[in-house]
């Protein structure tokens, strides 16, 4: 089968791979459509996958097309999102509920091959089924959709809250339509790229600009959210909190990133720092947002690029081109 194939720092190629064997409990997928994210770059860049070359793509979606002999929950025909976390079940933090942190952490398209391809194979658990009025090359937005409601179960924002989004990329506009969902007062986004500036615009913000000194909200936010993974964004968002607020560190920042913390501000304000990291017991209740309408696929897929330009396609999401760039076998 022809699939994307990541073979050393710097260089992705499309060449041809074995067709992938379903285990007992595991069942193949025939791609419909995968989804690029930062994660992706990262692997380019030598980071996260332990060892290269990898076929990537953790973000899919498609058909069932081969069975485990042990699978009965789905059948060949099924269409289905895929999770693609892959954890251990038996460390310390699987069993405190914290699979997404577990010491033997792996994810489809991260350290085993993924759904840059024709074909992947994924363990049934991680399967969920798409209703008949969803569209399987759509669905590759449940994964990133997962991640963005995994964020809002660490904020637990109450109603009312002020919220600042630093990036309009994908994972900044689904921040942007869930904090609209969950009673948020305001929602403001700050991106120094105008195009996707004008896509946060069309979604509903209450107001959008290069620079949060350019917004009226002098006493700071409740809710701060970087979705960039910028240092300088990262700074200044640190900076944007309200008393008693909240800053999310959402968006995966470089490993050499470092910023500059006020340890008596936080004291004294009673600010909280946290992080969100991937998936955790969320996605699910994506698939079925996605469902019901929570994301308008038309306004979040700006490209839809075949599998043999997958280099051409990295390239593109890495100049910040476009808001969803995925590929299509």
């Amino acid at each position: 089968m022809k699939a994307a194939v990541i073979e050393s720092v710097g260089r992705a190629v499309v060449t041809e791979v074995p067709d992938p064997t379903p285990g007992p409990r595991e069942v193949v997928v025939e791609v419909a459509a995968c989804g690029l994210c930062g994660t992706d770059l990262h692997i380019l860049q030598g980071e996260f996958a332990p060892k290269l070359p990898i076929v990537p793509g953790h973000e899919f979606a498609g058909e069932v097309v081969g069975v485990g002999t042990q699978v009965t929950e789905v059948a060949v025909g099924d269409r289905v999102a895929v999770d693609p976390s892959l954890y251990c079940y038996e460390c310390r933090y699987c069993r405190t509920g914290h699979n997404n942190l577990c010491e033997r952490w792996a994810a489809i398209g991260v350290t085993t091959a993924g759904g840059a391809a024709q074909y992947a194979v994924a363990p049934v658990a991680n399967c969920v089924k798409l209703p008949e009025h969803v569209r399987t090359q759509d669905a590759a937005l449940v994964e990133p959709l997962s991640c963005a409601v995994r964020g809002y179960d660490v904020l637990r924002s109450r109603l009312g809250a002020h919220v600042l989004i630093y990036g309009s990329g994908t994972m900044g506009l689904m921040m942007l339509e869930l904090a609209k969902r969950t009673g948020a007062s305001s929602v403001d986004v700050v991106d120094v790229n105008p195009a996707r500036l004008e896509t946060a615009r069309r979604l509903g913000v209450s107001a959008s600009a290069a620079n949060a000194d350019e917004l009226d909200r002098p006493q700071g936010w409740d809710v701060v959210v970087d979705a960039t993974g910028n240092a300088a964004a990262i700074q200044d968002g640190l900076d944007r909190v309200a008393k008693a607020g909240t800053f999310l560190q959402f968006g995966v920042a470089d490993y050499a990133t470092r910023v500059t913390i006020d340890p008596y501000r936080i004291y004294i304000q009673e600010i909280t720092i946290t992080g969100s990291m991937a998936v955790l017991h969320s996605f699910e209740r994506a698939a079925e947002l996605f469902a019901n309408g929570v994301l308008d696929p038309e306004v979040f897929i700006s490209d839809r690029i075949p599998l043999e330009r997958y280099p051409e396609a990295l390239e593109q999401f890495a100049a910040g081109v476009g808001r969803k760039i995925v590929v299509v076998p």
